[in-house]
């Protein structure tokens, strides 16, 4: 089991209209990452801001294609959030 502490952390977000990012960063205890698109399950776009101070992570990835999955759980350095097919996606995923 992976503690929070080693889980891989939101190291950029470029998408301003999610209620957790604040500053281009990402501020959820903890994103998930799904979908056909590496979409990011936690974006929230309502009327205003939360979150926590420090910055947030990846908790699960459900993409089990990718080259950073293993058992569900990312295994990159960090990860970076933006707009591709979605308005907000998992920029560091990679195809296996």
């Amino acid at each position: 089991m992976t503690s929070t502490q080693q889980l891989p952390q939101v190291q950029d977000c470029s998408v301003s209209s999610c209620s957790y990012n604040a500053d281009a960063g990402c501020h959820a205890g903890a994103i998930t990452i799904g979908g056909d698109h590496a979409h990011c399950g936690t974006f929230v776009e309502i009327s205003f801001r939360s979150g926590i101070e420090r910055t947030g992570v990846v908790g699960a990835c459900h993409r089990t294609d990718c080259s950073h999955n293993e058992k569900l759980e990312c295994t990159a350095a960090s990860v970076q959030v933006g707009s591709a097919a979605d308005k907000a996606d998992c920029l560091t995923y990679s195809a296996r």
